[in-house]
């Protein structure tokens, strides 16, 4: 069965969303340094376009997590892969993830990172896709909500291809 990728979201309009979410959070964290987290590995492309867009000092740390196992739905269970590197008490913590649908990951996630102490903790994500929400999760700074399709591109992927994109696009099967 062949694929192909119909654009969702332009390169360019995904640009101006995250320059418009970095002069947001540039804002409410004003005379702060913010420390991102960014969720591996498809957080990765959006921490580092939003990092250069936000004009408060800024750190950054990595975690990697796993709720799927080998399956292609959330199992529920949350396995922490790597840990941060750096402890959070104290800090103003922004989560940032690639996208959002059920909320069981992030919840888990959200939870055992207001237990080591950050002065406070909010959640950014480039995608949000609320009708596929189990859990409810706040999410503080959203680029897009997008409908229930199966999304690629700037991070995001199919089996590992299609990160690389520019763009946010919906994998089509033929």
């Amino acid at each position: 069965m062949a694929e192909h990728v119909r654009v969702l979201l332009k390169e360019e309009d995904v640009d101006r969303r995250i320059q418009e979410i970095g002069d947001q959070i540039s804002k409410d964290y004003e005379g702060k340094q913010v420390h991102l987290i960014c969720v591996l590995k498809g957080g990765a492309f959006f921490m580092c376009e939003l990092a250069k867009r936000i004009t408060v000092p800024v750190s950054l740390d990595f975690m990697s997590v796993s709720s799927y196992g080998s399956a292609t739905k959330s199992s529920g269970v949350v396995k922490i892969v790597k840990d941060l590197d750096e402890p959070l008490k104290d800090k103003d913590v922004l989560v940032v993830e690639d996208i959002v649908d059920s909320g069981r990951t992030l919840s888990y996630l959200l939870e055992m990172l207001k237990d080591r102490g950050p002065k406070s903790i909010k959640l950014c994500t480039l995608l949000d896709k609320p009708e596929r929400r189990v859990v409810d999760v706040d999410v503080d700074y959203t680029c897009f909500q997008i409908p229930d399709e199966f999304v690629v591109g700037y991070g995001l992927d199919y089996d590992q291809r299609y990160r690389n994109l520019p763009y946010i696009g919906v994998v089509e099967f033929d």
